[in-house]
């Protein structure tokens, strides 16, 4: 069986439904969108650098339109960016880089997702 999500996915899904609306919810579905562009670099399911130039288009736009707190902005920004070189050690890089503003401005569980998927990742490298 193949699965769809993988264990960061899940637990930021999670925290999607229980947030209330507003900047936390935002802020966890934006890092949920960067988690899924990240982890679309990882082997064994990678996707080509074409569709990963698409993804990363569209998930700036989307960013955009997201009321996301300033620290969590600035940390997703950065991020897009690192994760132009469609690579899978700048997918672990931007991982590990999301750890510490994910929990500060989004709590304990949204890093420790985010830390789960750094590990992940860098097993894949």
């Amino acid at each position: 069986m193949i699965q769809a999500t993988t264990p960061a996915e899940g637990r930021l899904i999670v925290l999607v439904g229980a947030a209330a609306r507003g900047p936390k919810r935002d802020g966890l579905f934006a890092l949920w969108l960067i988690l899924r562009a990240a982890e679309g670099l990882l082997p064994p399911g990678a996707v080509s650098p074409r569709n990963h130039r698409r993804r990363l288009q569209a998930l700036e736009s989307r960013l955009a339109s997201l009321a996301l707190p300033a620290p969590l902005k600035r940390a997703l920004t950065a991020a897009l960016q690192h994760l132009e070189p469609a690579s899978p050690a700048a997918a672990a890089l931007v991982l590990s880089q999301l750890v510490a503003p994910a929990r500060e401005v989004l709590g304990p569980e949204a890093g420790d997702a985010i830390a789960v998927a750094a590990r992940s990742a860098r097993i894949h490298l």
